[in-house]
C-alpha cells in the first residue's frame, strides 16, 4: 500500500474542550494519509447510497482499510460479517445509525477510535480559536480501568490552581458518574458558561476528593524562555514549551536564536506537563537541537514504516537537558526519545505519559467525523513507548508541596528542584568542556562526558 504522510495533528482532549490552533481535542497524534481506493468485499452501493447506511458503510470501510489493532480485539473476518449484519437493519434516522456506528466501534475496545457527530466534529473545528474556555485540563481514558484520566493541567488555569495533578482520575462531574461515558460526553458535562461552577470527583491515592472549579477564559502561549546565570557564571538558556502548536516551532526558533545571541552556554528544554501537539512541530523542534540522526518512526498495520530524520540544520550544538514528567505525552515523547536515543542530551524528571498510537481524523459524508488508530510511532532505536513511557536518565520528583505558592515564574528557578538537577548536570559538562578542548557536545562522547 502506498501512502504519504500529508498532515499530522495532535488532538489533546481538554475538559474545557478548546486548545489552540492545532485542533487539540483528543490525546493522540493524528495523521491524514493519502490512500488508494478500496475494493470492498461486498457491494451494496445502491442499498446504502443517500441513506443513514452510507455513513455506517463509510466508517466500516475506513476501519477495514486502515485500522491498526493495538488491543487484539479486531478480527478481519468478524469485521466482514459485521458489515453484512449491520447493513441489513433498517434505520429510520441518523440517531439510530450513529448508535449503530458507536456499537460497531465499541467492539474494537480502542478509546482512540471514535465517532463524532456533526455537532461534535464542528466543535472540534471551532476549537481552533486559540483560547481555552473552561477549567484547563487535558484528559484521556485510562486503558486499564476505563476511567477518565487527567493527562496534564494547564498552567495557571483553574484546575492547576486547585491542585489537580497528572494521573488523577475523574470519577464524576457534578455528581454524574463518568465511567463508561465517552470523552465527548464528559467534556460536555464539564463545559459551561464562563464564571459558572463545576465540581469534579477526583480519585487520588485511593481517596476521593471533590474539587469545585470556576470556569474561565484561558489563553496559552506555547514558548517562554529566559537566560539564567549559574553559580559558576555559566549562562543556561531555559525554554519551557507548553504545547506543540502550529506556532510552537517558530516561537522555539526565535527563543533559541535570542538565547544564542545573548551568550547561552547550555540549554534546558522543559516539556513537563506538555500533552503534545502537531507531529510536524515536534519534528521541526527536534531538528533545531539535533543535527543528525533519526527523529521518529511511524509504522502502519501493514508494517509500512515512515522515518523522519534530522537535516543538518540544528540551531545549537551546546549541551542540552530535557525536563519531563508524567504529563509529558505524545509529541513531547517524540522529542524526548529523539534526544535520548541520539545521545544528544540528558533527560531529567519522571517517566513520561506513554502515548504512542497514531490516529487519523476523517470527515464523513454527512458532516460527522471519525478518529481512527492507523499507526504507532517508535523512538529512533525502535522503542514502542505506548503505555510504558520514556524513562529519564536522572529520575527525580518535583518538590512542589503547595501548588498555589509555586507560580509560572518559579519554573526554571532556584525553587524548581528538577531544573536545578538538570542545571547541575549541564555545569558538569561545561566544566569538562573547559578542561578538555576536544569535547564536542553533539558528538558520540556526550554521554561519556557525564561520567
Amino acid at each position: 500500500m502506498y501512502f504519504q504522510i500529508n498532515k499530522l495533528i495532535e488532538l489533546a482532549q481538554l475538559t474545557n474542550g478548546v486548545r489552540m490552533k492545532s485542533l487539540f481535542k483528543y490525546i493522540f497524534i493524528c495523521t491524514i494519509f493519502i490512500q488508494p481506493a478500496l475494493s470492498l468485499p461486498i457491494n451494496n452501493s445502491r442499498l446504502i447510497r443517500n441513506s443513514p447506511k452510507e455513513v455506517i458503510d463509510q466508517v466500516w470501510q475506513i476501519i477495514f482499510r486502515d485500522y491498526m489493532d493495538s488491543t487484539g480485539k479486531y478480527d478481519e473476518n468478524d469485521w466482514r460479517k459485521l458489515r453484512k449484519k449491520i447493513l441489513a437493519y433498517k434505520y429510520d434516522d441518523t440517531s439510530q445509525s450513529y448508535d449503530a456506528i458507536r456499537g460497531m466501534l465499541s467492539s474494537l475496545d480502542d478509546p482512540y477510535t471514535r465517532f463524532l457527530t456533526p455537532k461534535e466534529f464542528n466543535q472540534m473545528r471551532i476549537d481552533t480559536s486559540g483560547e481555552l474556555t473552561g477549567v484547563g485540563i487535558q484528559i484521556s481514558i485510562d486503558e486499564s480501568s476505563k476511567n477518565i484520566l487527567v493527562v496534564s493541567p494547564v498552567e495557571e488555569a483553574p484546575a492547576y490552581k486547585a491542585g489537580i495533578l497528572s494521573n488523577d482520575l475523574i470519577l464524576s462531574v457534578d455528581g454524574t458518574q463518568t465511567k463508561g461515558l465517552s470523552i465527548d460526553k464528559v467534556v460536555s458535562l464539564i463545559r459551561g458558561r464562563i464564571g459558572s461552577e463545576v465540581t469534579l470527583g477526583i480519585l487520588r491515592n485511593n481517596k476521593i476528593i471533590n474539587v469545585t472549579l470556576i470556569r474561565e477564559k484561558i489563553e496559552i502561549k506555547s514558548v517562554v524562555s529566559k537566560l539564567n546565570k549559574s553559580s559558576s557564571k555559566f549562562l543556561i538558556g531555559y525554554i519551557r514549551l507548553k504545547q506543540f502548536s502550529a506556532n510552537a516551532s517558530k516561537e522555539m526558533r526565535y527563543a533559541i536564536r535570542s538565547l544564542e545571541s545573548n551568550g547561552s552556554d547550555a540549554y534546558v528544554l522543559d516539556l513537563r506537563n506538555n500533552p503534545g501537539g502537531l507531529l510536524e512541530s515536534s519534528i521541526d523542534i527536534s531538528r533545531q537541537f539535533l543535527d543528525t540522526g533519526i527523529i521518529v518512526r511511524t509504522k502502519t498495520k501493514n508494517a509500512i514504516t515512515d522515518i523522519r530524520r534530522a537535516r543538518g540544520n540544528a540551531l545549537t550544538s551546546k549541551p542540552l537537558a530535557i525536563l519531563i514528567n508524567e504529563g509529558s505525552a505524545s509529541a513531547s515523547e517524540i522529542v524526548s526519545g529523539a534526544i535520548k536515543d541520539n545521545a544528544r542530551g540528558i533527560l531529567v524528571g519522571k517517566k513520561t505519559f506513554g502515548k504512542g498510537l497514531v490516529q487519523s481524523v476523517r470527515p464523513l459524508v454527512d458532516g460527522s467525523g471519525l478518529t481512527v488508530t492507523v499507526a504507532k510511532y517508535l523512538t529512533p532505536n525502535g522503542t514502542d513507548i505506548h503505555q510504558s513511557g520514556i524513562r529519564p536518565d536522572i529520575e527525580i520528583s518535583a518538590n512542589i508541596k503547595n501548588r498555589k505558592e509555586f507560580t509560572n515564574s518559579d519554573f526554571g528557578s532556584k525553587r524548581d528542584n528538577q531544573y536545578l538537577t538538570a542545571e547541575k548536570e549541564l555545569l558538569k559538562i561545561l566544566s569538562i568542556r573547559d578542561t578538555k578542548s576536544t569535547f564536542i557536545p553533539s558528538s558520540t562522547n556526550f554521554i561519556n562526558a557525564l561520567n
